[in-house]
């Protein structure tokens, strides 16, 4: 073979390979084979947040969880089941919530598309439309992800724990093909929802084996903090992710980190750790909404594009929960 015919070949392996990345996923993919995805996906989800307030924090969380694993594959969403060790049984999952309202998603949208829409793309609609309901920014939704047929239980030690390092936090970004501005505007999703006392009580009384609290925490907010958290309490208790305005979608969580009001480990640490290069990136968002917001669209489109499956690869599912 000559070294054009090699150079040709490797080309078209190339192209191949990123045909079957996110090559294949666009806005307008539902065009024609289910047109009214977006307003069938709206009503069920407006309507959930009458019921939950946090359904929005809970459904990017869901979407969040499922990317860092093998991708945005609805992985997470299946059950156990004959050959499936579900992924909600690890740890970093057990606290995941807002199935019951994907799976009203499917069904309204099986009821008009039957076997067009996938799980996986469900979950990455429905969070853009709660970002936006609740006052956040809105993108176009790349579409297309197709559903995966096994689980990875295992791979959970993937998804950014709670109480990890930025340098651990910002590894796992890495591993995801995520950089530092994906890092920082991600983690301003928790400009809404609730932590659970027992994600963070460590740093209100034996912070790292101290035996005293975290020091980059504001002293008035430790003091209404171990209120809501007191040592040996209900583990289960949740507390604002954001003190300030905690069911809108803003600014706010990055002013709180320079106000050292960060709930949890890692999000403090996006600010308090010297010479981090995600300081400057949450002073940019501190003092600019625009900024945070254009960024954390791209930054959820560049999440949403994790090891997405297209083409002929896994299935739709026709119940989120389990494979056909």
């Amino acid at each position: 073979m000559s070294p054009f015919s090699y150079l040709a070949v490797a080309i078209l392996l190339f192209a191949i390979v990123l045909g079957n990345s996110n090559a294949q996923l666009s806005s307008t993919f539902y065009d024609t084979t289910c047109p009214n995805i977006s307003s069938v996906v709206r009503s069920v989800v407006e309507q959930a947040q009458q019921n939950d307030i946090r359904i929005a924090a809970k459904l990017i969380r869901v979407h969040f969880h499922d990317c860092f694993v093998n991708g945005c594959d609805a992985s997470l969403l299946l059950d156990d089941a004959d050959g499936i060790d579900s992924e909600k049984n690890a740890t970093p999952n057990l606290s995941t919530d807002g199935y019951a309202v994907i799976d009203d998603i499917k069904t309204a949208l099986e009821n008009v598309c039957p076997g067009v829409v996938s799980c996986a793309d469900i979950v990455a609609l429905a969070s853009q439309i709660l970002v936006s309901e609740n006052g956040g920014p809105t993108w176009e939704v790349q579409l297309g992800r197709r559903d995966s047929r096994t689980a990875n239980r295992a791979g959970t030690t993937a998804i950014p724990g709670p109480s990890e390092t930025l340098e651990q936090i910002a590894q796992k970004f890495t591993d995801a093909g995520l950089d530092s501005t994906d890092l920082v505007a991600l983690s301003g999703a928790h400009t809404f929802g609730r932590a659970r006392c027992s994600t963070f009580v460590d740093r209100l009384y034996d912070f790292n084996g101290t035996g005293n609290p975290d020091p980059s925490i504001d002293t008035t907010y430790l003091g209404t903090l171990q209120q809501t958290c007191p040592n040996g309490g209900n583990g289960g208790t949740l507390a604002n992710l954001d003190p300030t305005t905690p069911n809108g979608f803003d600014k706010n969580y990055f002013t709180n980190l320079q106000n050292k009001q960060g709930l949890l480990q890692t999000d403090q640490e996006l600010f308090s750790t010297s010479g981090a290069d995600t300081v400057s990136i949450v002073d940019r968002f501190a003092n600019s909404e625009t900024d945070f917001f254009d960024s954390f669209a791209k930054s959820m489109i560049n999440m949403g594009n994790i090891k997405v499956l297209t083409g002929s690869d896994g299935e739709i599912r026709t119940d989120c929960k389990r494979v056909n």
